[in-house]
């Protein structure tokens, strides 16, 4: 067999199946990189790839001289990846709509400036849109986006095109933070959601950077009966 042939998700996979049925329990040291390619006849670089998602997922542990070793104490960790908006409303079996209520060039808020732990501020674009399910409030976006890191969002037609896309297809990201918390809905808030003032709402803020470059913050508030559905 030609070394290589093998993807590093069936390696990561035959890795995994090895520990699960206790072949390698916890604590173990597994065999080095070297040795693992030669066993598993593909490439080192294979393996390599193979365990940093075997790591990333709290499953091995490896140390730069102390070699790779099964967790005792295996993490579990939710994947959440930054929803698409409109397929997720289509999934659902909505169908999809949007409205632009607010775009301007502003200097950040405190607490965007917090969001991104910046020292000095610079010019970002404030996004304030609404998703719609079925013709109905489904989220509403408070975006923030840096024109230094992404100059190109200026010159999107945001009534026609959502940032929420426009930046998953056009400003890959490196690193992200999460937040969820609970809001009340001011009057404003109310009357774009169509709810009660005061209604308690699930509210969510991503934050995301292509390495140590802002890119963008948003905080997603949304219509009672939202899911959230994450899987590990």
């Amino acid at each position: 067999m030609q070394q290589g042939r093998q993807s590093w998700k069936t390696v990561r996979d035959r890795i995994h199946e090895w520990i699960l049925s206790g072949r390698y329990g916890p604590g173990d040291k597994l065999p080095k990189d070297a040795e693992l390619a030669l066993d598993l006849d593909c490439a080192r670089s294979t393996i390599q790839r193979a365990m940093q998602d075997l790591s990333d997922s709290g499953i091995v542990e490896r140390r730069r001289k102390g070699g790779t070793h099964v967790r005792k104490n295996p993490l579990v960790r939710a994947t959440l990846d930054i929803p698409l908006t409109r397929l997720e409303i289509e999934q659902r079996g909505g169908q999809y709509g949007y409205q632009l209520i607010e775009k301007a060039k502003r200097p950040p808020t405190r607490a965007v400036q917090a969001a991104f732990g910046m020292t000095e501020p610079s010019e970002f674009l404030q996004i304030v849109c609404l998703h719609l399910s079925d013709g109905r409030p489904y989220t509403l976006e408070d975006r923030w986006v840096s024109i230094d890191t992404v100059p190109n969002i200026l010159a999107v037609d945001l009534t026609r095109e959502n940032a929420n896309e426009w930046l998953l297809k056009n400003a890959p990201y490196t690193r992200i933070e999460l937040k969820f918390y609970a809001v009340n809905a001011d009057e404003e808030t109310a009357d774009l959601l169509a709810v009660t003032p005061g209604c308690a709402l699930l509210a969510m803020e991503r934050t995301t950077w292509v390495d140590d470059a802002a890119i963008t913050t948003v905080t997603a508030i949304t219509a009672p009966g939202y899911q959230l559905l994450s899987r590990s």
